[in-house]
């Protein structure tokens, strides 16, 4: 007689063999997890919350990376193949766009790590299963799961390694996020086509209210299920699922306190104490977070005094203007965000000189695209290329001074970029040099 098969074609008697080669001390630990409160219902509500959010870190990743303009090269990694997003110019308006979906990539991130720990535990007796697989389909499904676990743990530690500066994992932060969010993604798809139905109907089966209610003495396991989430043997409950709840949420309050600030401006600065760049950047006008400053980038007193000079190209044309000679052109004020990867920003007044009368100036009025150099001679800092409709937004600044100072050498002096919902990287500072590009330049 032939042995039935899984419906894959695997013999199930491989299967049943497995089983029975099952490494010492595997029920031991399997069995030791005896919390009564691990179950459907738990994992499901912990589920629910993260089927919620992590679209929004995902997608707010995905946009985040298409402001860096990666038509033009710009964009980390550069060479990502066929993963590369559709081209589409990223918008200037709202101004505070890229402050948004940078800040909520990063605090969202962060807000959610208590979340992602609080499922992982209410499922982590199903690591030590064995057979790790029953069936080929299981098998997917395990494979899967791994994918999703292992993604989103490297994307949240090289995140937070990457926004404290601590770089101790030895290889590029941006092409390894990238990638790695890919995986992730895929991962997570497939885990929600198979859990979704599973989700719903554990959320359901206990009502939402009923069981929040219920005290810890009176927390009780839930019923077998087929997924053997729920304990065999269940001990005591030492706490209700009102309070795991309730803790893994405090978790990401708390976590949400310590971050948010660092997205807005005022007292509740003070509050975010993960802030990479420090509460207190100092007082005065020019008092507000610096991503790099003047020692840092090797900028010398020399570089930006009298001798200074700020070079246009165009059509054929190249202009050469001193810091006198732009402040008696017409100047004009806007109050702009900047943004950083790591999750900060800050809105300040600027004043300076609109990037499409400089184009004027250099017989483009009309330009495809502006590419600025910095006088800092290396690094991701000293060049950026900007869209049209970057150059030609009616608040996008060469600017000269900041809520009514000249800047101060950390922040650009004599001159800087400032465009709205631009990331902060290609706001370049110290600017030496911009050409104006024509569209048969490509």
């Amino acid at each position: 007689m032939d042995d039935p098969t899984d419906g894959y074609g695997a013999p199930r008697r491989f299967w049943r063999a497995l089983d029975r080669r099952r490494p010492p001390g595997t029920d031991a630990v399997t069995h030791g997890w005896r919390s009564p409160l691990r179950g459907p219902w738990l994992t499901s509500v912990y589920g629910l919350a993260l089927l919620v959010t992590l679209p929004l870190v995902i997608i707010t990743g995905l946009l985040d990376y298409a402001a860096y303009g990666p038509q033009f090269g710009q964009a980390l990694p550069t060479d990502v193949g066929w993963l590369r997003l559709p081209p589409f110019d990223w918008p200037t308006r709202p101004s505070w766009l890229f402050r948004l979906t940078q800040g909520l990539h990063v605090g969202l991130g962060i807000v959610l790590i208590p979340v992602v720990l609080g499922k992982l535990w209410s499922v982590i007796p199903k690591l030590f299963d064995w057979p790790p697989a029953r069936s080929v389909a299981q098998l997917l499904e395990r494979l899967s799961l791994l994918l999703l676990v292992g993604g989103i743990l490297f994307q949240i530690a090289t995140g937070l390694l990457n926004i404290q500066y601590s770089y101790l994992f030895g290889f590029d932060f941006y092409t390894a996020h990238y990638f790695g969010a890919w995986v992730f993604t895929a991962a997570f798809v497939v885990h929600v086509v198979l859990k979704l139905p599973r989700l719903v109907t554990a959320l359901r089966s206990r009502p939402a209210r009923a069981e929040l209610g219920t005290a810890r003495t009176r927390t009780r396991p839930e019923p077998p299920d087929p997924d053997r989430l729920v304990p065999p043997r269940p001990g005591p409950a030492t706490v209700s699922r009102r309070g795991a709840v309730a803790l893994v949420g405090g978790g990401s309050l708390l976590l949400a306190a310590l971050t948010f600030g660092q997205s807005l401006d005022g007292p509740l600065r003070r509050t975010a104490l993960l802030l990479p760049r420090g509460r207190e950047p100092g007082g005065g006008p020019n008092g507000f977070p610096v991503n790099r400053s003047a020692a840092a980038a090797g900028i010398q007193a020399a570089d930006t005094g009298p001798g200074w000079r700020l070079t246009l190209r165009g059509a054929g044309r190249t202009v050469t203007l001193d810091r006198a000679g732009l402040l008696a052109m017409a100047q004009h004020t806007a109050s702009l965000p900047i943004a950083c990867v790591e999750g900060w920003s800050t809105q300040q007044t600027w004043t300076g000189v609109r990037l499409r009368d400089l184009a004027a100036l250099a017989g483009l009025p009309d330009p495809a695209a502006a590419h600025v150099r910095s006088l800092e001679r290396a690094g991701l800092f000293r060049q950026a290329t900007l869209q049209a409709n970057q150059v030609l937004d009616a608040d996008s600044l060469l600017a000269l001074r900041v809520n009514g100072v000249d800047l101060s050498p950390d922040h650009g002096f004599p001159a800087r970029i400032i465009v709205p919902a631009l990331p902060g990287v290609h706001c370049t500072k110290w600017v030496t040099d911009i050409e104006f590009r024509a569209r048969s330049d490509g």
